[in-house]
């Protein structure tokens, strides 16, 4: 039997899946044992008097969790001898567009002017230490894209862009977290985010895709009014038969380059952060009225 419940949580107890067991068999009215698995859908933070969570939930009382329902991950089919479309750009949008093409049976070859993680973390080193800016490996530019370094927070637009559930189950394949899967505001973390990007990009080549890092786009290949490839900064030429641009809003060269050349752009607005950082503590007290909130 399942039943779908709502609990009140101490913000100690929010991520504690034992103490989801016991709140719910007090709410059921039945012994812990009989519960053999929780499966949770939400979990929000109720801050407007004491701060409590509240976890939305499905209750499998004896019986067990069918497989088909549990995380696994996906096999990817091999593509390494299909149809080619070029990726420009292996941030984001570039990765999940490259999986996406995976998925229907092309082969992605991606192509990057920065670096991979581990060169744009002595990149970075560098800059922060005020020693050298690489002006294709940086905060902007390279594997990951501009927010790798930066933040772990997920931001989207669900009710405005449709389910975004194999988005994060995609990640949590890749080494999230499963909390994101049913936290209100997910967050996978600075620290955890270039090691999942990393993992994308290992099941991407195990594929049959291609990554070309260092490799800065300078020119389209246009034969009877259709792109059929990309020109780089080296003068290789990498030929496909559809291109997409995943470049970001910081390549401002591409957009010079297409502006010129009299393709149709239009602009779009973005968003500007900043980030002031306090210590865990603080925020715990002010936020949840505890020192340690038990995570």
């Amino acid at each position: 039997m399942r039943k779908i419940i709502d609990m009140r949580l101490n913000p100690s107890d929010a991520y504690v899946p034992a103490r989801w067991k016991y709140m719910a068999s007090l709410m059921l009215g039945i012994a812990p044992g009989r519960i053999y698995h929780i499966t949770p859908i939400r979990l929000s933070m109720d801050a407007r008097n004491k701060v409590v969570f509240r976890l939305k939930a499905e209750i499998f009382i004896g019986e067990h969790l069918p497989q088909e329902e549990r995380v696994f991950k996906t096999a990817l089919p091999d593509v390494s001898s299909r149809s080619p479309v070029i990726v420009v750009g292996a941030g984001p949008a570039g990765l999940f567009a490259a999986l996406a093409l995976v998925q229907r049976g092309f082969k992605p070859i991606v192509i990057e002017r920065g670096k991979t993680i581990q060169g744009r973390k002595y990149d970075i080193a560098l800059l922060n230490r005020g020693e050298k800016l690489n002006p294709e490996s940086n905060y902007c530019f390279g594997e990951g894209g501009a927010g790798t370094f930066s933040d772990g927070k997920l931001y989207t637009r669900s009710t405005k862009r449709g389910d975004v559930t194999s988005i994060l189950r995609t990640l949590v394949e890749h080494g999230a977290a499963d909390n994101i899967l049913f936290d209100a505001h997910p967050h996978i973390g600075t620290d955890k985010l270039p090691g999942i990007i990393t993992s994308m990009r290992r099941s991407l080549l195990e594929a049959g895709a291609e990554f070309h890092f260092n490799t800065r786009v300078t020119g389209f290949l246009v034969s009877k009014g259709r792109i059929k490839g990309i020109r780089d900064s080296a003068g290789n030429n990498f030929k496909a038969g559809a291109v997409i641009l995943a470049t970001g809003h910081s390549a401002h060269d591409v957009y010079e380059m297409m502006h010129k050349e009299g393709y149709a752009l239009e602009a779009r607005p973005f968003a500007l952060g900043v980030r002031v950082e306090h210590p865990q503590k603080l925020i715990d007290e002010i936020q949840y009225g505890m020192a340690d909130r038990g995570r």
